[in-house]
């Protein structure tokens, strides 16, 4: 349901946002553009506040279009039929990473924004996917290729992009900057006018937009309305916390780019009822969670810090971090959620992890990564120095062992960060490879010369199908997620936004209590993160007795509430008083 939204409300929202960004003086202006691109007007739908656009059942998955092939059939549809035939009524939605033309980055360094990488498929291929799950897709807002048309222009000097980029001089005072990266923030550029340096936040092929010119966010804006109309209705703002720029700051999360969030949030909603933004800000915890404002800037934030401390929680058979964490975690408002993963395309970022652990605890994490074959990328710090951005490994092998070595338990410590990832507050999203345990790819790892090359890698058809329907570990895997899942998606405590409180049993049993929106469903959830068995005394959960518990995921009654719960290793329980 939607309300009517009174069309003079809208647009002194639109007018408020563009004023602070750009002035007054422009603001009428672009206004009146934005609200004829869209065709706003007087019969313009709003959203409901505070409505949320999910539930229990919603689990998503993040996969390229081309990480299942089977020639010569284009990757898209192999990715629908395997979508439809393996996952049909396991995952509701699918993150389908950059479908567009690029040169790097696999994906991340767009060349046209508005075509389909022909090698993935169509457009029309997009649009079948969006039809049967929730379609999220990256706007790649930041930066574009330096063999786009619009970065050929702006070396020319004419035509749509010849003012798109941002620049700078050697001689200005750049230390502040943040970056991801350790490559010179500056590319010498040769134009049709002389010199000129172009601002690359992340590589010299991924050039920065200059979104200080109005012209920039137009055209996204546009771009952002095809995705919509193509059927896309989950948007990720990709490295949305470096957008604006500001010599002498540090261009990080600066208050035009949380305006800029909040303008295309008000966008998307009067024009897709149901759409959702999503902000990709792989920073600091607090910082991220500065991209829900006061829930009117993104939808749902990336859980960024999860991924380190669980990897850090089961290799130092130590969730005491984890449970800090999550205690200083506040509940997501109604309208806004968490998106919990612990694996990605990218890896598993340690940014998000300053601050929670300590360097030496940052510094074991690394080593121990290392040693079961992670690769590890750097960025540059103000003094010159580096410091380990991101760890790149396939989760499976990150969790082959703890900080004492590799030992045999890899395979239910992989399922008990899954089971944790399932019942914590937030929409859980699986990487594709972690649904069977894709192992490190050090072949493609050696082809590309790129790091997270060693977690990309690209199934064919006949061998998944082999993997994941003979006796293999990467079938024991799963099957064991899919049963998870099946269990998650019924549960009403397990809501995106049902209540979450976390317990203290001791620092090897990783312990919250979540409870329905009605109050009728009590979900205990315990996970051993070690390689010891643990007792928990259920007189520490403070069971009702007059209600009938058992444990969801083997279905064993729990009958003495006064007695003790032998856990083994990394084992896990779900303790409910209803349920299937």
């Amino acid at each position: 349901m939607t309300n009517q939204t009174d069309f003079g409300l809208l647009t002194a929202t639109l007018d408020s946002q563009l004023s602070f960004i750009y002035g007054e003086a422009r603001a009428l202006e672009l206004r009146e553009r934005i609200v004829s691109l869209f065709g706003f007007n007087d019969t313009t739908f709003g959203p409901e506040p505070f409505s949320n656009h999910w539930d229990q059942s919603d689990i998503w998955m993040i996969t390229y279009g081309d990480s299942v092939q089977r020639a010569p059939d284009p990757p898209l549809q192999v990715l629908k039929e395997f979508l439809d035939t393996r996952l049909q009524g396991a995952i509701s939605g699918v993150h389908i990473l950059p479908f567009c033309p690029y040169s790097s980055d696999d994906g991340f360094a767009v060349i046209n924004y508005v075509e389909i990488n022909p090698a993935l498929g169509e457009w029309e291929d997009i649009e079948a996917i969006s039809r049967n799950y929730s379609l999220m897709a990256d706007c790649v807002i930041n930066h574009c290729s330096s063999r786009s048309l619009w970065f050929e222009n702006f070396k020319k000097g004419e035509g749509v992009g010849a003012d798109f980029f941002y620049e700078a001089s050697p001689e200005d005072d750049l230390t502040a900057v943040v970056r991801p990266r350790t490559s010179p923030l500056l590319r010498p550029t040769e134009t049709a006018s002389g010199l000129k340096h172009v601002w690359c936040t992340f590589s010299h092929d991924q050039v920065d937009f200059d979104f200080g010119n109005p012209s920039v966010l137009l055209e996204f804006l546009s771009i952002i309305k095809l995705y919509l109309d193509r059927g896309v209705r989950i948007l990720r703002l990709d490295a949305i916390a470096f957008l604006w720029k500001e010599l002498g700051s540090n261009c990080l999360n600066l208050p035009q780019t949380h305006e800029i969030v909040r303008l295309i949030r008000t966008v998307c909603e009067h024009y897709r009822g149901d759409s959702v933004i999503i902000t990709e800000t792989n920073i600091p915890n607090r910082e991220n969670l500065s991209y829900f404002g006061n829930a009117n800037e993104a939808h749902i934030v990336y859980n960024f810090s999860l991924p380190p401390l669980l990897l850090h929680s089961l290799l130092s058979e130590d969730c005491s971090h984890l449970k800090t964490w999550l205690m200083s975690m506040p509940p997501a408002q109604h309208g806004t959620t968490y998106l919990n993963f612990i694996a990605s395309h990218d890896g598993i970022g340690l940014r998000p992890a300053e601050g929670l652990l300590s360097d030496e605890e940052l510094s074991q994490l690394v080593t121990s990564v290392e040693s079961f074959g992670a690769k590890i990328s750097w960025r540059a710090l103000e003094d010159g120095g580096n410091r380990p951005y991101e760890l790149n490994v396939s989760l499976f092998d990150a969790l082959r062992g703890t900080h004492q070595g590799e030992d045999e338990f890899a395979v239910p410590r992989f399922l008990c960060a899954h089971a944790i990832m399932l019942a914590l507050e937030g929409i859980p999203a699986f990487y594709i490879h972690s649904l069977f345990g894709t192992r490190n790819d050090y072949k493609r790892l050696e082809n590309t010369s790129h790091n997270r090359a060693i977690n990309r890698h690209q199934w064919q058809w006949d061998e998944l199908q082999t993997a994941i329907t003979d006796d293999t570990t990467h079938r024991q895997i799963f099957e064991a997620l899919q049963r998870l899942i099946r269990v998650r998606k019924a549960q009403p405590a397990f809501h995106p936004n049902a209540t979450q409180y976390t317990l203290h049993i001791n620092d090897q049993v990783f312990a919250f209590w979540r409870q329905s929106a009605d109050r009728r469903q009590s979900i205990f959830a315990l996970h051993n993160i070690s390689r010891q068995e643990q007792t928990v005394s259920l007189t520490e959960l403070n069971l009702i007795g007059t209600d009938a518990w058992f444990d969801l995921l083997s279905g064993i009654a729990i009958e003495d509430l006064r007695g003790t719960l032998s856990l083994a290793p990394y084992q896990c329980v779900w303790i409910s008083n209803s349920g299937l």
